[in-house]
């Protein structure tokens, strides 16, 4: 099978010719990888290939006007949504890190003139033409950033407000996120528009647990956060497309939610979180959702030996394998600890093991 085949064959729940694979890494891994295969630093792309990568990520480029001046003396980046980041070495590497959330304290009126990007000032013009050069893989637009009310509202007001928000229904709270999303589901339409056919599928995200349980109740996702994930649905369905959600932690509380707006897919999947042992998730939902990621960014591909992460790697697809339905993938950006001989085991693994 080509990569396009074999995604959607799992995504449909039937057995394909080998396990659909996914890679994210942050800055410092995804460097040592490109070495260890003798790899340019801007080779993306064969390192995608490399790895046997069925998924590729396309998206219009903002070509709009600087919103937001960045402020250079702190280190601090600034996007077109006014979001500050700041880069923060570790021991390990290095992370932006959102920082100052100006929104914090700002009315509805401050929200209402801020500054957000115009659907107008992206560049659709080789949407179709990135369709076609990856024709042969799942190619997929959004991501983790697409209709997540939380972490965006979070990032410029801070999530102790952005959680507030959503309990008192803050009108500066929900003006924000009626603009942010409004406009980016204005972006995603003339992306899919002008694809003309080349998009597989729609990449949600909201990050709804913590380790231990979830961040928000069920009444509250469903008042203020699933009629607008529904939005999104809706759109990618009236061109028919999959669609997948990312959520961090202990999420699986939401998934018969998901299920029920017409979501496909379930990302992230964190299996040291609560409620998310996989054979639990497999036996409770497989058949109607399907998964992935599963492969923990924080267990043996981080902390353990090659062979701990070829055993860990092998029991998850041994249960998230059968009836199809599974994506091999990290479950976040495969972190700067991680030593380079276990991320490539992993890979390895998929590749041999997930046949």
């Amino acid at each position: 099978m080509v990569s396009k085949e074999r995604v959607l064959t799992v995504l449909n729940h039937q057995g394909a010719d080998r396990v659909p694979i996914n890679y994210f890494g942050n800055p410092g891994i995804d460097r040592r990888l490109k070495e260890h295969f003798g790899l340019y630093a801007d080779d993306d792309e064969g390192l995608l290939q490399v790895l046997d990568v069925d998924f590729r990520c396309i998206e219009p480029v903002y070509v709009g006007p600087k919103l937001h001046p960045d402020i250079p003396e702190r280190g601090v980046k600034v996007d077109e949504w006014g979001i500050h980041r700041r880069w923060v070495e570790h021991p390990a590497g290095g992370y932006w890190d959102y920082c100052d959330f100006p929104l914090r304290n700002a009315t509805q009126e401050e929200v209402a003139v801020w500054p957000m990007p115009n659907p107008d000032d992206y560049d659709y013009s080789m949407i179709a033409t990135q369709c076609e050069r990856h024709k042969e893989y799942a190619v997929v637009i959004g991501g983790q950033g697409t209709a997540d009310i939380i972490n965006k509202a979070g990032m410029l007001r801070g999530t102790d407000t952005a959680l507030l928000d959503l309990i008192t229904g803050d009108p500066a709270g929900a003006l924000l996120t009626q603009r942010r999303t409004g406009i980016q589901l204005e972006v995603l339409r003339r992306t899919i528009e002008a694809a003309r056919g080349g998009i597989d599928f729609l990449w949600m995200g909201e990050d709804l647990g913590s380790q231990n349980g979830p961040l928000i109740g069920l009444d509250l996702y469903r008042e203020r956060l699933r009629p607008i994930h529904q939005e999104f649905v809706d759109l990618a369905k009236s061109f028919g497309l999959k669609v997948m959600i990312h959520s961090c932690g202990s999420s699986r509380w939401a998934f018969e939610d998901f299920i029920e707006i017409g979501i496909d897919v379930a990302d992230t999947l964190q299996p040291e979180a609560k409620d998310m042992a996989p054979e639990c998730l497999k036996k409770v939902f497989g058949g109607r959702l399907a998964f992935h990621g599963c492969i923990s960014t924080a267990g043996p591909v981080a902390t353990g030996t090659v062979k701990d992460v070829e055993e860990y790697c092998k029991k998850t697809l041994d249960i998230m394998m059968p009836g199809g339905g599974y994506c091999f993938a990290p479950t976040h950006l495969l972190q700067d600890n991680s030593p380079t001989e276990n991320v490539v085991a992993m890979y390895e693994t998929a590749k041999t093991y997930g046949l």
